[in-house]
């Protein structure tokens, strides 16, 4: 089974054809940044009208791509939800109207899921069960994965997710939009002992995550403490550490109250290379394995959506003609495969 898969969920435009005996035939991707850059965040409306562009020229390529044409394809994946209404309708409805044209199944992908089955791409994939760390600009949860639709949330966060923390403070300290990986980057460079932060939450039970106390600590000690590049580098670095250091230490709780021995971590922040040594520094030391993909995949893409799009599709699962998207869609909710 071949599966074309339609990412349209925020301001990345991603396409992509899964074969079930191949893998991975193509996969293109185009992002807005530029677009939104002037504006220090995603302007929903003009993500909407680029999408509109780019969704079926980038459809075309993949295919050319991956040497197929429309009757080579056996059926559509496109994300449904999470995310920016305008921008998920233009997916859903491009995606639905080639799988009726093409007389091919639909099906309406959870952007989520895709994220925590993206590392299956990968040569070494993750046996189930795990415990599945989605963190992202706009989500950040501990999921017990026991297979594909089989998840339990365990803890998330009850504010700003962690990576929407990175780019609200990267936003303070007056660096460029995207700011997360710009203020990583700088963290390379600064003392993550400088500046004590604080881990919220890691005082008392539970898995649930607050970063939006972190980030106005952060935005005290910027105000303070000046600009110069050490200074912003000793910033960057000490936040940076205080959220590694929170997220470390809730999988570490998850583990223990799971007995999970593999943890999966994804979504955009799972790039992060402190984030990702210090979780198989964790995981080394409770004999497990840490699992994440490559990066490419880290952030939105239309493999991911493929691949997850390919294993309901598989087994049978599709959708009707109606178009429609879920930008709140509880991925507790999703039936197993």
């Amino acid at each position: 089974m071949r599966v074309l898969g339609i990412e349209t969920s925020c301001d990345e435009t991603g396409i992509a054809v899964y074969d079930g005996d191949k893998g991975l035939l193509s996969h293109v991707l185009y992002s807005q940044i530029p677009l939104h850059a002037d504006y220090g965040g995603v302007v929903p409306e003009l993500a909407s009208r680029d999408h509109v562009k780019k969704t079926l020229p980038l459809i075309k390529q993949a295919l050319a791509q991956a040497g197929l044409n429309a009757a080579d394809i056996d059926g559509v994946a496109y994300t449904a939800g999470p995310g920016l209404a305008g921008a998920l309708l233009v997916g859903a409805t491009i995606g639905r109207s080639l799988a009726y044209a093409w007389q091919k199944p639909a099906l309406a992908v959870h952007h989520m899921e895709g994220h925590l089955l993206a590392p299956m791409l990968e040569d070494n994939p993750p046996p189930f069960p795990f415990l599945a760390l989605l963190v992202s600009g706009g989500h950040t949860q501990l999921v017990g994965v026991e297979g594909i639709g089989r998840y339990e949330l365990l803890g998330e966060s009850i504010d700003d997710a962690a990576g929407e923390a990175f780019d609200k403070t990267a936003k303070l300290m007056g660096l460029d939009y995207p700011g997360g990986p710009l203020l990583a980057k700088l963290a390379l460079t600064g003392d993550s002992k400088k500046y004590k932060f604080p881990r919220p939450m890691t005082d008392r039970p539970g898995l649930d995550f607050s970063f939006s106390g972190l980030k106005t600590s952060a935005a005290n000690v910027i105000a303070k403490e000046g600009s110069s590049e050490q200074v912003q580098a000793d910033i960057a670095a000490s936040f940076q550490q205080a959220v590694v250091d929170t997220l470390v230490i809730k999988c570490e709780r998850a583990l223990e109250q799971t007995g999970y021995q593999r943890l999966v971590i994804a979504g955009g922040v799972s790039a992060n290379i402190s984030l990702r040594q210090q979780l198989e520094v964790l995981l080394q030391r409770r004999g497990g394995a840490v699992y994440y993909p490559r990066k490419e995949f880290c952030t939105d893409n239309g493999a991911m959506i493929a691949f997850a799009g390919y294993q309901r599709l598989r087994a049978g699962q599709q959708q009707d003609l109606t178009i429609g998207v879920t930008p709140r869609w509880p991925m507790q909710e999703l039936v197993p495969v």
